[in-house]
């Protein structure tokens, strides 16, 4: 613990630790990226190169949790870790506020369920060494389009979605857990007022990405796993994170059952699913919402 050192100073070692971290990890991942590549080649090698990704993946997610312990403590207050299994098929879904939900996912649920698969905007594949890691391990990228260029352009409309699909259609083959912020974007005061939010703490879901994952992997995927994530402090930064300034983690994990109907049906074309569905992701917001009152209180 380095909680002595002037909180600047910790920011800088503990921030560029953090990024070395990646950088090495990824750097490792590319070097065994020949290994993936065989595999295509010969199907009988690919569990063996799985197991190797995901070694780096969860190592990576290891040293990390390694680094914080440079920070004044944090207190991790996990609750309803239970009857989580690494062979089961997991669609995870948390609110998202800033860059340190990404970091509790993965120290939460490292090496207790199968690796996690988040999604990543397209633009990121071209960041040097990260991106090509990233897509070595198997995360599904997405090419989002804004409505100014989807009025101009309609043709594209769907095409994200049709991304998904493509992306997920691997995972049928070995467990995994995909990460979906269904919000699809960090919660800011401005976006929760430009949004028209009914929520007090979220920005409004958005349902089809949820309902394309899970009619891509089909049946396969029985479990939600539902990730609320509060931060009694307030929501930090990167920065504030990395010089000790958060000092207790709040994560709530519940299972839920995905009704089977859900993995089969259309979204697209089947209004009362589709209604049914939104119905759906929006009880479990209006939970998470009440749920975020109560873990935010003092």
């Amino acid at each position: 613990m380095l909680s002595f050192l002037p909180a600047p100073l910790l920011g800088f070692i503990v921030g560029t630790l953090l990024i070395a971290s990646t950088v090495f990890s990824s750097i490792l991942i590319l070097l065994f990226t020949p290994l993936k590549l065989l595999a295509l080649a010969l199907p009988v090698l690919a569990p063996a190169a799985r197991k190797v990704m995901t070694g780096f993946q969860e190592n990576w997610t290891a040293n990390n949790a390694r680094i914080l312990h440079l920070l004044p403590e944090i207190e991790w207050d996990v609750r309803g870790l239970t009857e989580l299994h690494r062979d089961h098929w997991y669609f995870v879904v948390a609110n998202h506020q800033c860059w340190i939900d990404i970091q509790a996912c993965f120290h939460v649920l490292n090496r207790r369920v199968p690796p996690l698969k988040i999604f990543i905007k397209q633009e990121l594949f071209y960041v040097p060494v990260i991106g090509l890691a990233v897509y070595a391990l198997d995360y599904p990228f997405m090419k989002r389009f804004s409505k100014a260029l989807l009025e101009k352009k309609p043709h594209l409309r769907g095409k994200d979605l049709e991304t998904t699909r493509k992306a997920c259609a691997k995972y049928q083959h070995y467990p995994v857990s995909v990460l979906n912020y269904l919000e699809g974007t960090r919660i800011t005061p401005a976006k929760h007022r430009s949004s028209g939010s009914p929520y007090k703490h979220l920005l409004k879901p958005k349902s089809a990405g949820a309902a394309f994952v899970l009619t891509a992997l089909g049946e396969r995927m029985q479990s939600l796993l539902d990730l609320t994530i509060a931060y009694p402090g307030g929501i930090p930064s990167f920065w504030d994170f990395c010089c000790g300034r958060v000092r207790r983690i709040v994560v709530d994990v519940r299972v839920r059952e995905i009704p089977p109907h859900f993995c089969q049906s259309n979204y697209e074309s089947d209004p009362r699913y589709r209604a049914e569905f939104q119905d759906w992701i929006g009880n479990i917001w209006t939970e998470k919402d009440n749920r975020l009152d109560e873990l935010l209180k003092p």
